[in-house]
């Protein structure tokens, strides 16, 4: 199966680049790589509810290069690096997905970029048109 890149690959704010794509179309699916709480100017916005304000506004952008909305998403894998964060974080996302949440997963870990609290990856469905 063919695959298609969506919206590059990644880099960080000085312009390093990853080795990784930001979303790839995979026949019917999008599958987006974990989106992290960076603000316009790419630096970790400050507190859990507007990480995962911005990771929310990231998935809709990527999602948006599909064709799609957030209802498209069928999967979420969330990670938060403090227990305490959760009630927070459920809040915001329960707020963007009111009215057909995915299935997901919530783990708590640490992230690789210092002061990330949350990441966020989602697979969509999104038949071809």
């Amino acid at each position: 199966m063919q695959h298609t890149i969506l919206g590059g690959r990644f880099t960080l704010a000085d312009g390093t680049p990853l080795p990784l794509s930001k979303a790839i179309r995979a026949g019917d699916f999008v599958f987006l790589s974990g989106q992290l709480g960076l603000d316009e100017n790419g630096r970790i916005a400050d507190g859990i509810e507007a990480q995962t304000r911005h990771c929310l506004r990231h998935i809709r952008s990527l999602l948006a290069l599909a064709g799609v909305e957030l209802s498209a998403v069928v999967k979420a894998t969330v990670w938060l690096t403090e227990v305490g964060d959760f009630a927070a974080f459920n809040r915001v996302y329960a707020e963007a997905f009111a009215d057909a949440p995915p299935v997901r997963s919530t783990v708590v870990s640490g992230l690789v970029l210092p002061g990330a609290k949350v990441e966020i990856e989602v697979i969509a469905y999104a038949p071809a048109a």
